[in-house]
């Protein structure tokens, strides 16, 4: 069955996104980058988000691309450690130019996260789970 997930995302400036995604705290595989392409690498399991030009993905998916800052197809979610991790992640990202919508905030009592859409307008959810809390 299935071990790994690939999500694949058109992004306008490749150079760009990479920067903006370096500032928040993530990494890249640069042996799987191109000038059309960057391999944003996300957690200890190194699950990938291949973000590509715009003209290489509408190539690829065969499709032409959604304006993400004007609709939402996906929400991107993502664990962290503390709700001090999201905090300091949902500051990194305002300061690299992202639209935070959702200020940090609990949720359901047992979650604590904030949401963000990136320089193309996807978005993104970072939260920390208390499982201690959570109800049964």
């Amino acid at each position: 069955m299935t071990q790994k997930i690939w999500l694949n995302l058109p992004v306008k400036d490749v150079a760009g996104s990479k920067a903006f995604f370096s500032a928040i705290g993530f990494s890249f595989n640069e042996q799987h980058s191109t000038p059309d392409s960057a391999c944003l690498v996300v957690g200890e399991k190194k699950s990938v988000v291949m973000l590509f030009k715009e003209t290489t993905f509408a190539h690829i998916c065969r499709a032409e691309i959604s304006d993400a800052r004007k609709g939402a197809e996906v929400m991107i979610s993502f664990d962290a450690q503390s709700r001090e991790e999201v905090d300091e992640i949902t500051r990194k990202a305002r300061e690299a130019g992202a639209n935070v919508f959702g200020e940090p905030s609990e949720i359901q009592g047992w979650m604590y996260g904030s949401a963000f859409a990136d320089l193309d307008g996807h978005r993104w959810n970072v939260l920390f789970m208390d499982m201690g809390k959570m109800g049964k």
